[in-house]
């Protein structure tokens, strides 16, 4: 089915925007057709283009069917997508970019943490809504210092609560750390500690490597030495097929297990025999094909992973987020601007702060108090299995 068949479907799966259309009047004469436009700042050069352009894919495709579905009424989505090149002042020149160009309603910022955190400033002052899929809890948090900023990605103490609970199932109670040195690979080593204290779990070592090192045999080296039974990678993931390949040929045989943030492509490719039987924390997105579609939310899921597979010839995990930041502003800016009004950026930001969605990724729920939305729920645990991953169990 080609995505503009399925637009009906993936349409009617979004709750939120069903039911704000409930009740509307569209008069022939009132309804507004100026676009809702999207600036999209990216990383499609540079160390991290490799998710950039997923992201990009995503948004495309989204747009499109979002557009021929008309449920928007007389309105398009327009998105303008901006290079960062993997650069945090290069994205902060975008940002300004956007925000000073008042035909932006709002901005979708990739996974560049540090890009996300560097430019919240700007965001607040600027007041442009703002959804950044960087996972780091910095983004969006504290919330009254990021009015205008969301957050839609996982969230540190979700995965590491999930990838402990896997732990203590599989009775592994010694385990290594690979994790970014950045701000979400701190986190993540916190939450992990947090979790272990909990679950008598003993850390036998942690190595923290930069986001752009390509030589990880020495660290895993070192990680692995002791032999401890699981190792667990918290890293991006392109790094975290390095570190896999890095750990296979250093001769490693324990377990080995993935943060949500090392999620990339559902095929491994080339690096397949040296992830067979690993662990990932992820949304259930990832391998819905493995899903009985037994609700709305499922089958549209389902339909958009199949949809983006047709369209790309293979699918990335992270794909959803992208599309669903999409969907939030197009229901918020229904919500804010109505069928006659223009949209504002302030009464887009207002309706974003409540908004709820059973969205691709999972469940999310955005409050005043929390603007990091993706709920805990939405993690499962995967495995990889000839070359993909698949649905554990």
């Amino acid at each position: 089915m080609s995505p503009i068949r399925s637009a009906t479907i993936v349409a009617l799966a979004s709750a939120v925007l069903a039911t704000t259309l409930t009740g509307c009047s569209f008069g022939a004469t009132e309804e507004d057709s100026s676009p809702i436009t999207i600036g999209a700042d990216l990383e499609l050069s540079g160390a991290a283009a490799p998710v950039g352009k997923a992201y990009q894919r995503a948004l495309d495709l989204k747009v499109e069917q979002l557009n021929a579905s008309g449920a928007l009424g007389a309105r398009k989505i327009k998105l303008v997508v901006k290079d960062n090149r993997s650069d945090a002042n290069e994205s902060l020149r975008n940002i300004g970019d956007f925000s000073n160009d008042s035909t932006v309603n709002a901005i979708i910022m990739g996974g560049c943490n540090e890009c996300a955190v560097g430019a919240v400033r700007t965001i607040n002052e600027r007041k442009i809504p703002t959804i950044a899929l960087a996972p780091s809890s910095a983004v969006a948090s504290p919330v009254p210092e990021r009015r205008y900023v969301f957050k839609l990605a996982p969230n540190a103490p979700d995965s590491a609560a999930a990838l402990t609970a896997e732990l203590r199932r599989r009775g592994i109670t010694e385990v290594s750390i690979l994790h970014s040195d950045d701000d979400y690979g701190r986190e993540g080593l916190t939450a992990l500690e947090n979790e272990f204290g909990k679950a008598k779990i003993k850390r036998v070592r942690a190595e923290a490597v930069r986001t752009t090192d390509t030589e990880l045999a020495a660290p895993i080296g070192r990680l692995t030495d002791r032999d401890p039974t699981g190792l667990v990678i918290w890293t991006p993931p392109e790094q975290a097929v390095l570190a896999a390949t890095a750990a296979d040929q250093s001769g490693y045989t324990g377990s080995l297990f993935l943060d949500a943030a090392a999620a990339g492509d559902l095929f491994l490719g080339s690096s397949g025999r040296a992830t067979e039987r690993a662990t990932l924390i992820f949304t259930q997105t990832m391998v819905i094909d493995d899903v009985i579609a037994t609700t709305p939310a499922k089958a549209a899921r389902r339909q958009w992973f199949q949809d983006y597979t047709a369209r790309f010839g293979g699918y990335n995990g992270l794909s959803s987020f992208a599309a669903d930041a999409v969907q939030l502003i197009a229901d918020s800016a229904v919500r804010a601007g109505g069928p006659a009004g223009r949209v504002n950026r302030d009464g887009l930001r207002d309706v974003l702060e409540t908004s709820q969605l059973d969205g691709l990724s999972g469940p999310i729920r955005m409050t005043p108090d929390n603007h990091s939305g993706l709920m805990p729920q939405a993690l499962t645990t995967l495995v990889a299995r000839g070359g993909r991953w698949r649905l554990a169990g």
